[in-house]
């Protein structure tokens, strides 16, 4: 089992669904059938104009030939395994790419980050990870300290199933009106 990438943005022309399926080429087989029981990271081009980068995680449950398209496949996702990052990941910080694998012996980015379908070492997908689901800024600005709460009852109440409650007969006059309306 191998640690993926798969490239997606969402004005393609694969028919992709980044929770669901992920389409693509008959060329990228090889590569993607190491992610099948395992976690890949979803990519959005540096291409797209506000790139999210990394973006979301999910778990590859099996590919199958595209039953629609011959020489295509489909990388099912597991279900409830999708998860968007808290933080988008960008491609590259002050060090360089965030995938360090995609550079090559001189220290320049490689051919291989333009693939849509790439293995990621362990090591990246981690450091990718580690920053996608970075929760430690709160949801909600805090102000101010908080004060205890107090006044609560830490007993339940008895719950009664039957209660005496009055009943009361009424006689209602009403305009009978168009069903339709």
């Amino acid at each position: 089992m191998t640690y993926c990438v798969f490239m997606h943005r969402s004005d393609s022309i694969y028919d992709d669904s980044p929770a669901e399926r992920y389409q693509f080429p008959k060329q990228y087989l090889g590569r993607s059938e190491g992610s099948v029981g395992d976690w890949i990271i979803y990519l959005e081009p540096r291409k797209i104009a506000a790139t999210r980068g990394y973006f979301a995680i999910a778990r590859v449950q099996q590919i199958i030939p595209d039953p629609k398209m011959p020489d295509m496949y489909l990388a099912l996702v597991e279900l409830g395994s999708y998860l968007d990052f808290t933080c988008s990941v960008p491609f590259t910080d002050e060090d360089g790419p965030i995938e360090r694998d995609l550079l090559n012996e001189q220290g320049k980015l490689s051919g291989r980050a333009q693939s849509a379908v790439r293995p990621i070492s362990p090591q990246d997908f981690y450091r990718i990870i580690e920053r996608g689901l970075d929760d430690h800024e709160p949801l909600l600005p805090r102000v101010g300290v908080a004060e205890p709460i107090t006044g609560f009852k830490e007993e339940q109440a008895p719950y009664f199933a039957e209660q005496q409650r009055d009943r009361v007969q009424k006689l209602t006059s009403r305009i009978i009106r168009d069903r339709v309306f």
